[in-house]
């Protein structure tokens, strides 16, 4: 899974457009292979973004949720860990 793309499912507070269609756009930038789509392409690539974060917010809206909602915060704690551990895993190399 590309590293940029997080999950978006039980964050309270919830999931927001935005956040959603940031995800839309890493997926289809990652699947085109392009950050930036020609003026020809424009289009394409523009729907791609709508029509992926159409279908995440139908996903998200379906989804049953268990346990305790995730927080950014609680996310962030926890990316940093894994990048520590990462890191000392690496040096010891």
């Amino acid at each position: 899974m590309c590293r940029n793309i997080r999950v978006l499912h039980h964050f309270q507070p919830p999931t927001t457009p935005e956040e959603i269609h940031a995800a839309a756009l890493q997926y289809v930038r990652k699947v085109s292979g392009t950050a930036r789509p020609s003026q020809a392409n424009q289009a394409v690539f523009d729907a791609a973004v709508e029509a992926v974060a159409a279908a995440t917010t139908a996903l998200l809206d379906q989804l049953e949720s268990r346990g305790e909602p995730r927080t950014r915060e609680g996310e962030a704690a926890r990316g940093r860990a894994r990048w520590e551990a990462r890191s000392a895993r690496m040096a010891k190399s």
